[in-house]
């Protein structure tokens, strides 16, 4: 019995090693660094070794495929159905033809409503965005090819040892990360609440919002690469960036202060909620608030006239984007005349897909498939600030910065709302067309009376 002693004190001594030593490589290689905000490059050439790794086993997957003779699956770029942008009454007279001398209606017409649906299901443009954008090379995280086989034991392998790489020591290390933020963010901002209003208690709350969130951005070992950084939002403005992510919000915090502006929530979302307005004046609602968009938008215009407030970060889609394209803003936070500052962001899909399908996934799977992916790497760029001109109404200068945002960041700019991943099409679009179509029927019977 004692002379197992020894061995159960070896044994809690390298556990003991073992602890400290991974704390200690946490605190020396992402906290402190986090904190003062510097990096030592391991994220570059951490993502560097990757894209080797994917160039490598994608080319094997290539070779694989010709010589077994199977057929690689390729995503296509554009879309499946060419088509020129016509308006209805020409379509129509095209599917009737020349020489129409027949009634105002025919029964050709639904033919060309048929075609039009048609080509709607077969290339739609709108479901498609929510859902994850498929990638042309394997990244050791999923079969991005539909029709994926065995290749070779290798590849095979190597899946096996990605696999462990990120379930066994980035998923711990990221849960740590992930308490330690959390932890930091809500035991400083209560401090630092209790503290008096001034310049101190402001440049303790800034600090103390910029570390926890770099602690989180390392959580995700995100890189992430900031563009025309003189264009950072200024207090007293609005803040606006197209949806992919919640994350989106831990990436722009993490290079600026922002206030927030969200729903009041409960459990440990509400802890965080209730921590962060003690220290800084972030905008809540409660939900019979949101309901009253007169009151939202006094409360967003009192904040963003302040010059001495903080800029407000606003994702005016309301909803997430799968990193492919931009939806319709909803015109709310354009109509309290504030300066826009818009932000477009652009996820690589190569290390880890960003997209939150809330439809599909819960925030803790969606959180699991974060912690477990390889990086989240994206490029951020500022654009100059933008005022609503005096012609302009609110949905026009949504749809301005919008399209501003769609063409810096690469993306499809789509007039429709981002609301259609959870709602059915309303039926004013569909009653639109048949009023199009009533006027181009009135139109000839008017034109045959008079000649």
């Amino acid at each position: 019995m004692s002379s197992l002693l020894p061995f159960d004190s070896v044994l809690c001594n390298l556990l003991g090693l073992s602890v400290t030593l991974w704390f200690t490589l946490l605190l020396v290689f992402i906290i402190v660094p986090a904190i003062f905000g510097v990096s030592f490059g391991i994220r570059w050439l951490y993502m560097k070794t990757l894209l080797r790794i994917f160039t490598w086993a994608t080319l094997r997957i290539e070779r694989g495929v010709k010589e077994n003779c199977h057929t690689l699956y390729k995503p296509l770029s554009n879309g499946i159905i060419a088509k020129d942008s016509t308006s209805l009454e020409k379509g129509i007279f095209e599917m009737r033809g020349s020489g129409h001398d027949g009634p105002d209606f025919e029964l050709a017409d639904i033919f060309y409503f048929c075609r039009q649906g048609m080509e709607s299901i077969m290339d739609d443009e709108v479901t498609k965005r929510f859902s994850a954008e498929e990638l042309e090379t394997w990244n050791l995280l999923s079969r991005t090819n539909y029709n994926f086989q065995h290749i070779s034991l290798r590849l095979t392998v190597l899946w096996g040892l990605g696999m462990l790489v990120r379930y066994t020591f980035l998923l711990p290390l990221r849960i740590a990360l992930a308490i330690t933020g959390v932890s930091l963010l809500v035991f400083g901002t209560t401090v630092v609440g209790y503290l008096p209003s001034g310049w101190f208690k402001e440049f303790l709350s800034k600090h103390i919002h910029l570390m926890c969130y770099r602690i989180c951005v390392r959580l995700l070992y995100t890189q992430y690469f900031v563009l025309n950084s003189e264009n950072r939002p200024r207090n007293g403005g609005i803040c606006v960036a197209n949806h992919t992510s919640p994350i989106d919000v831990i990436i722009l915090a993490s290079d600026r202060y922002y206030a927030m502006v969200g729903q009041v929530h409960g459990g440990l979302m509400g802890i965080i909620q209730r921590a962060m307005v003690k220290a800084c004046p972030h905008v809540w609602f409660e939900r019979s608030e949101v309901k009253d968009r007169h009151l939202v938008a006094k409360r967003l215009s009192e904040h963003a006239k302040d010059q001495s407030k903080l800029p407000i970060l606003i994702f005016p889609e309301g909803t997430c984007i799968n990193n492919t394209s931009v939806m319709m803003f909803k015109k709310g936070s354009f109509e309290i005349g504030a300066t826009v500052y818009p932000v477009a962001i652009k996820y690589d899909p190569r290390f880890g897909d960003a997209f939150f399908n809330s439809s599909k996934y819960g925030m803790i799977t969606y959180l699991l498939r974060m912690m477990t992916s390889w990086a989240i790497v994206c490029s951020v760029w500022y654009l100059p600030p933008m005022m609503r001109q005096e012609d302009e109404d609110a949905v026009q200068f949504a749809n301005r910065v919008k399209s501003a945002i769609a063409r810096q960041g690469g993306l499809v700019d789509l007039l429709w709302d981002g609301g259609l991943k959870r709602d059915k099409v309303k039926d004013a679009f569909k009653e639109e067309q048949q009023k199009l179509y009533s006027r181009i029927i009135s139109g000839n019977q008017e034109n045959r009376s008079r000649s």
